[in-house]
């Protein structure tokens, strides 16, 4: 059993772009598991943009993380002690524990990852939060059908690469919006989508008018800002916009000004937004659904992976800049023998 458990928590509240100063990392004995508790060690760890609200003390969907608590992510980890009969040392298991290299869960809030099967960062991001976001976006909210024009932005992002997959498996012709050519090639070349429009690059108006000449059915929405202003010209009447992240305004004091909403009620258009954890049913749900299409390489995903635990304040940085290329992980420790 390990002494030492290492933690990053929050300092203090950041203002704009979280620097490394507003974190600490902290270091205490391993506690032991009480009844009902299992041990963990951490061996991926998510990074994902929904981490940096947790940070402010802005009233959200979601308690913020106190000042000198842990940081809240996603984990993946090998349990090492348990006292509960529903796990045992050895098991791998994902679950919400934080950034930290050990971790003390209640046996209720993990997941047991059964081996063999697919990589384990893919049960952070193809397989886990992000996949299901994508999927509960679509099958609830944007519903794509044959023939319609879905967009979807960040598209070579963790959720935004799967939106636009699940939305080519049910016939609709799908465009992208990225930042930088390289992640439209990608989007293009390997997801299989229609078009990519490069938000970086020229006139983004005229970019999608001519990616989207039968204007927009469906919007994805990852980003916000000059981009959502682009595509809400476009829509069509009775879109459908999944309303999932607005990561171009999270390092912002104040939120901007919305849109004129006035077409909404002209073309009747659909905006719905979306926290994953309220349908949780959709988690078991989508591995079901797509561990096969993982498996036999017609889902694609790809990752961008940072090493050491003492590197995820600066992987969360490069996701609130768009730096990453598909899902975000950390690796903070080894993972098991056949793993």
């Amino acid at each position: 059993m390990p002494d030492i458990r290492r933690s990053i928590i929050l300092r203090r509240r950041p203002t704009g772009e979280p620097r490394r100063e507003d974190f600490q990392i902290v270091e205490e004995p391993v506690p032991e598991p009480g009844p009902g508790e299992v041990l963990t060690r951490t061996i991926w760890l998510s990074i994902d943009p929904y981490m940096r609200g947790r940070m402010s003390d802005r009233k959200s969907y979601a308690e913020p993380v106190a000042i000198g608590g842990v940081m809240t992510g996603e984990t993946v980890g090998e349990v090492l002690a348990s006292n509960d009969p529903g796990f045992s040392p050895g098991d791998v298991v994902v679950g919400s524990r934080g950034w930290q290299t050990h971790s003390i869960s209640r046996a209720g809030a993990l997941a047991r990852i059964e081996r063999p099967g697919a990589p384990l960062g893919a049960y952070l991001g193809v397989l886990g939060m992000p996949g299901t976001t994508a999927y509960s976006g679509m099958k609830d909210i944007g519903q794509p059908k044959a023939g319609e024009t879905v967009v979807v932005s960040a598209a070579s992002g963790g959720v935004g690469s799967v939106a636009g997959q699940l939305a080519k498996r049910a016939g609709a012709r799908v465009v992208g919006i990225a930042g930088g050519a390289d992640k439209c090639v990608w989007v293009q070349e390997t997801l299989g989508f229609d078009d990519c429009v490069d938000h970086r690059v020229g006139n983004l108006d005229l970019a999608l008018a001519d990616a989207c000449p039968n204007g927009i059915d469906v919007y994805f929405e990852n980003v916000g800002g000059a981009v959502q202003e682009a595509v809400f010209a476009r829509l069509n009447p009775f879109a459908r916009v999944v309303m999932c992240g607005m990561i171009a305004q999270y390092n912002e004091a104040e939120f901007p000004p919305g849109p004129n909403l006035g077409f909404v009620v002209a073309k009747r258009v659909r905006i719905e937004g979306m926290i994953v954890s309220d349908k949780p049913e959709r988690f078991a749900e989508w591995r079901a659904l797509a561990a096969p299409w993982v498996a036999d390489g017609s889902l694609r995903h790809r990752e961008t992976i940072v090493d050491g635990l003492d590197a995820a304040p600066e992987a969360l940085r490069q996701v609130l800049r768009g730096g990453n290329f598909g899902k975000m992980l950390v690796r903070v420790g080894r993972e098991p023998a056949g793993a």
